[in-house]
């Protein structure tokens, strides 16, 4: 059994309005949605028609013109290796250096705020037996009075 498959298409043999489909298309939704408001500008219906063929063809609502793969996650690349072992070094003994300077720094605020915690506590203690011993005082010397 044999298939026949096309041939794919060279982007020298599309016409024009592949290529500029293409080359929307690579730019993203943005160029697209570009086009559309400058066809409005300056002749309503190509606008209309931009507007009408974004939505039929689903490129106003759909993925297809994202550029996702041209914006990978720069958070997972600074964890692959590079070829160049020397920089690869360098990188792992800098992130080393960053985490435990992240680490020291955390232990720092977390001992800073229950200093903090303990000096508002302090303060709370000697305001109430402050209080107290006034309150006692003035008690005290109403009976001293009252006798």
């Amino acid at each position: 059994m044999t298939t026949m498959t096309e041939p794919a298409v060279s982007p020298s043999t599309q016409g024009w309005f592949q290529r500029t489909e293409s080359w929307l298309d690579h730019k993203g939704k943005g160029a697209w949605i570009a086009l559309m408001v400058l066809g409005f500008i300056f002749f309503w219906p190509v606008g209309l028609a931009l507007l009408a063929y974004m939505i039929w063809s689903k490129r106003m609502f759909s993925k297809s013109c994202r550029r996702s793969s041209a914006w990978p996650r720069h958070g997972m690349r600074a964890m692959t290796p590079t070829g160049n072992s020397a920089f690869d070094s360098y990188k792992a003994d800098t992130l080393a250096r960053l985490e435990q300077e992240q680490h020291d720094f955390e232990t720092f605020l977390e001992r800073l705020r229950e200093a903090k915690d303990k000096s508002e506590f302090d303060q709370f203690m000697d305001e109430r037996t402050r209080a107290n011993r006034d309150s006692a005082d003035r008690d005290n010397g109403d009976d001293d009075n009252a006798a």
